[in-house]
């Protein structure tokens, strides 16, 4: 991979890390504790969430900036401003910006939109690395504008001899356990910005908007873990307000700032966006909700995620037009899609498709799990006749299938009920299993190769090898499954493997008791890298300051491995 693309862009990160908002409520770490060792910790903006007026009188960008969608010839870049404003977008292949400069006119930010907002960069060149400047003007005279915010990302190529190199992981902020200025913040994300990726896939959990975060936690071994606290953060979210305090909470911190400046994102939900192990139509018994209708809450996730992601759509009704969450279908506004969906196929060159799946939205309730006949399951129908219809379209080389949750995991929903695919039976499939069978026999019977299965949701990090000939259910090829995080929650144990088709642990990593936290068991994120000669994929599994923990390389070409 080229040599500009491992490079890091000069000043303007370091000058956006420390932006802040006077005026709004200061950054509270613990009792005792000031606003200035706060921000001497993690800079930039003051928790509050509604915009203040500065003293120099123009808009700020102290959120940092954040891109998505990349193709070959255009990108999506994000921002959230701290005032009323008009974004605009100055591209450049030089980090210096002396020359070839393109002007690319953005939208108003407003409150409609929670003061966020896109904008869709076109024409540009295949396979390149992209500097780019978002500028914030004062809406009543373009010529109050505040200082520029820069980033970079690389265009996706067109030809098989670039590489591709991504990260995932997920679960961000659970548990409790927050932005900790004695630690450096989520100092993770440094580490994962130093590979310079070519995207992060975010899968699931980005949020915990039913985690409340306390000033103070404390540890086993008598010490305290402090937290930067904010107001909407500290109940569990039902408005909408609340949902974009959620999102706002984790662009507290510098490290991610910086790396959502050099990393593009592609974000996938689950559940802790909305509320534990939730599923369409259900209601809630839980006394800390006053809002007890899930597809409510759904719905206010909804718009927050889609403001506070590089998205064209999901969601955001100031912008596009669409909203609302219809139950158990799909969304009003997705991204590439008139219908509207959150499951979307990203390209990434001939060498990579990435199906990023929605395996919360469409599924039936969480139950016991051994019916016998299922044509909901965990996708959904419709979902499930999209991904069978573009594997089978999909000429890539690698067609990673990134899932939010585990197959092959077995993960309890109280005493009886079951929250992802398994439920502990090792027989015939049974529940939602037989969905995932169905899929299964397809990629066999097509002969489509290339398949690999990604994954978080769990709280450690595992490689699973699923094969017929050890598994009730043998109709499929063999593959792999990959599981990561959390990138910054608390660890638990691993689980249990259900046997019905065939999975077999070759490694794992976790911690050895429940909940402990990112200073007790270090975070999980895992590293895709594609050779762009051989078109061998290695799949590494990492741990914050510990390294590679597990490498497998896998051979192009294969129906199953």
């Amino acid at each position: 991979m080229p040599h500009t693309r491992r490079s890091l862009f000069r000043g303007s990160l370091a000058a956006s890390a420390v932006l802040a908002l006077p005026g709004t409520p200061a950054a509270r770490a613990s009792s005792g504790s000031t606003a200035a060792a706060a921000a001497a910790a993690a800079p930039g903006p003051a928790p509050g969430g509604a915009p203040a007026f500065t003293r120099s009188g123009r808009p700020g960008a102290p959120w940092g900036v954040q891109s998505g969608e990349i193709t070959p010839f255009s990108a999506v870049v994000w921002t959230r401003s701290d005032r009323p404003a008009r974004m605009s977008v100055e591209t450049s292949p030089s980090e210096s910006f002396r020359y070839g400069v393109r002007h690319h006119p953005g939208p108003f930010l407003g409150p409609g939109t929670d003061f966020t907002g896109i904008t869709t960069l076109h024409g540009l060149p295949p396979g390149r690395q992209i500097h780019y400047r978002v500028l914030l003007a004062d809406p009543d005279d373009p010529r109050r504008a505040g200082e520029p915010v820069h980033g970079t990302f690389r265009t996706t190529p067109v030809t098989r001899r670039s590489g591709v190199r991504f990260l995932w992981s997920g679960d961000l902020a659970g548990q409790g356990w927050g932005i900790n200025p004695d630690r450096g913040g989520y100092r993770v994300f440094e580490e994962m910005r130093r590979l310079s990726p070519d995207f992060f896939l975010f899968s699931g959990d980005t949020v915990y908007s039913d985690g409340p975060i306390r000033p103070e936690v404390p540890l086993r071994d008598g010490t305290v873990w402090r937290n930067v606290t904010t107001e909407e953060k500290a109940k569990v979210a039902e408005t909408l307000a609340e949902f974009r305090g959620n999102f706002r909470y984790n662009l507290l911190d510098h490290n991610l700032r910086a790396f959502n400046a050099q990393v593009p994102v592609v974000a996938q939900w689950d559940d802790h966006e909305v509320r534990n192990n939730w599923y369409p139509g259900q209601l809630l018994d839980d006394p800390r909700y006053t809002v007890k209708e899930v597809d409510v809450l759904a719905a206010r996730a909804l718009q927050a995620f889609g403001e506070y992601f590089p998205v064209t759509d999901l969601g955001r009704s100031g912008r596009t037009g669409h909203s609302g969450y219809p139950g158990s279908g799909g969304y009003a506004g997705g991204p590439g899609d008139a219908e509207g969906r959150m499951y979307r196929l990203v390209q990434h060159g001939p060498l990579l498709d990435v199906f990023v799946l929605d395996m919360r939205t469409h599924r039936n309730a969480n139950s016991p799990n051994r019916q016998t006949d299922d044509p909901v399951g965990i996708l959904g129908a419709g979902q499930l006749a999209w991904l069978k219809r573009e594997l089978a379209r999909s000429r890539a080389t690698w067609k990673v299938i990134a899932a939010d949750m585990p197959l092959g995991i077995v993960v309890p929903d109280g005493a009886t009920d079951f929250e992802a695919v398994a439920q502990g039976d090792p027989g015939t499939p049974l529940g939602r299993e037989l969905q995932i069978a169905d899929l299964l026999r397809f990629v066999k019977h097509r002969r489509i190769t290339g398949t690999v299965w990604l994954t978080a949701d769990v709280h450690y990090t595992a490689a699973n090898h699923y094969a017929p000939e050890r598994a009730a259910f043998s109709d499929f090829a063999p593959f792999w499954e990959f599981v990561s995080g959390p990138v910054g929650a608390g660890g638990f144990p691993h689980g249990p493997l259900d046997g019905t088709f065939g999975p077999r642990q070759e490694f794992v990593r976790s911690a050895p008791l429940p909940n402990l936290s990112p200073a007790e068991n270090p975070p999980y994120y895992g590293e895709v890298d594609i050779d762009g000669d051989s078109g061998e994929l290695t799949v590494r599994l990492r741990g914050e300051g510990v390294g590679v923990l597990f490498s497998r390389t896998l051979q192009p070409g294969r129906v199953g491995q």
